[in-house]
């Protein structure tokens, strides 16, 4: 049986992918725009703030990627974590 998950994960899952929306944007942006100062600062803020809601999601609720894109527990928990169906 599948356990649901609490809000707060779909919450922050979502402030997750709003967060990749704009590095995704500032990446194309600054393809264009090397020299835009304001564009980099900005950039590098959502990254920070891409991290730090990375940490509190595995942190709280497992790993979020594979690959060494994300550290593991002592438990090797990949299997606890929701699987991307089950959100």
């Amino acid at each position: 049986m599948q356990q649901s998950l609490p809000q707060e994960y779909y919450q922050l899952l979502e402030e997750l992918q709003a967060a990749d929306f704009v590095l995704i944007e500032l990446t194309l942006y600054l393809d264009t725009h090397p020299g835009d100062i304001n564009a980099i600062n900005q950039f590098n803020q959502y990254a920070q703030y891409r991290q730090k809601i990375k940490q509190t999601i595995e942190s709280k609720y497992g790993p979020l990627q594979q690959y060494g894109n994300s550290y593991s527990d002592a438990k090797w928990s990949w299997n606890s974590a929701p699987w991307p169906w089950q959100v």
